[in-house]
């Protein structure tokens, strides 16, 4: 087996405004602020930053950071940019070698940031022409695979995990919103063969139908749907952990200083992954991971996301397995464990 784990999902280059813009009250957005931003002016920015982001990229940094042989399948395109999103993940060790090129743009993403906080301007580009067709799967075989596929991608997830069926291959799914949207009937159908879903708490109650005011009849629900362990984040607060059998409901560590929250769920994602593959967890079957190995990808998790965001972009603060063994700092960490609701 070449790799322990390949990220399947999007790349994509990334610019960061420094912004002062006047915010106002907007209830309809998560934060309840929006910018204003006047129409047909020429407006200044404090900094620029150029870097690389995307699902599948964030999460390879991670692997390749923790120690891991790592490869990523994604689409660029055949230009400037896709040629610095290989070049950062050769740089990061990270096998590029099913990467394809196509004449459509690479993915790209303004993100506005102000105060920690960021708005982000996505295009998907290259990514919007993401194939399975030419895939050696078995060259792809490996202990993980850890999956997000963004806007019409999502079709592909039934083809993907009936590869991972045939390659005996543990699947991590972080699904987009849009799936959730547009795509759910088959997602919940593909649940089935799910070793660990991660999701945040808007996602984990769009997939349910339930307010995730009553967790309790959320977890219940993602429970029958997927026979392995549900990560659901809540941002600063933390999150909640079901392996079938217990619940764990975990704090986070806290960051020294609010920079940049970008890509702080695909570390945690990731970081949790990285985590039970260092313990030897599959996670194929419900109810009988080793809670101690659970808690131990919490921490990883907790560890890795608390670094991002104490950096700008989505892979500057990643841990090493250096960084994250002899920090003090994510030695201990607030996890209460109960038996399933």
């Amino acid at each position: 087996m070449k790799f322990d784990v390949v990220a399947i999902g999007s790349t994509t280059r990334d610019v960061f405004l420094k912004t002062n813009f006047k915010s106002i009250p907007f209830p309809k957005t998560p934060t309840g602020r929006a910018f204003v931003v006047p129409a047909g002016e020429k407006i200044g920015v404090d900094d620029v930053y150029f870097t690389v982001g995307g699902n599948a990229a964030n999460a390879t940094v991670t692997f390749s950071r923790q120690g891991y042989k790592a490869a990523v399948l994604t689409r660029i395109g055949d230009d400037a940019e896709g040629v610095e999103v290989k070049k950062k993940l050769r740089q990061e060790g990270i096998s590029t070698d099913f990467i394809s090129a196509v004449s459509i743009p690479t993915a790209f993403s303004v993100l506005l940031l102000q105060a920690g906080e960021r708005t982000i301007l996505s295009y998907h580009g290259a990514m919007e022409s993401f194939s399975l067709k030419s895939v050696d799967w078995g060259k792809l075989k490996s202990k993980w695979w850890y999956v997000s596929l963004p806007g019409e991608s999502y079709k592909l997830l039934g083809q993907l995990l009936k590869a991972a069926r045939e390659n005996n291959v543990s699947v991590a799914l972080n699904p987009s919103f849009k799936h959730l949207l547009q795509g759910k009937e088959e997602l919940i159908k593909c649940l089935k063969d799910i070793s660990l879903l991660v999701l945040n708490e808007g996602e984990a109650a769009a997939l349910t139908n339930t307010s995730f005011k009553k967790p309790k009849h959320v977890f219940r629900k993602l429970d029958e749907l997927t026979p392995g362990v549900v990560v659901v984040t809540s941002g600063a607060k933390g999150a909640v952990v079901s392996d079938g059998r217990f619940v764990y409901k975990a704090g986070t560590f806290k960051e020294r200083k609010l920079v940049d929250r970008t890509g702080a769920g695909d570390a945690y994602g990731s970081g949790f992954v990285a985590g039970l593959i260092r313990v030897g967890e599959t996670c194929k079957v419900k109810g009988v991971c080793d809670p101690r190995n659970i808690e131990y990808a919490i921490r990883l998790a907790s560890a890795n996301a608390t670094s991002v965001v104490e950096k700008l972009g989505a892979t500057e603060g990643t841990l090493t397995k250096k960084e994250f063994d002899n920090s003090p700092r994510f030695r201990n960490l607030a996890i209460v464990r109960r038996k399933i609701f």
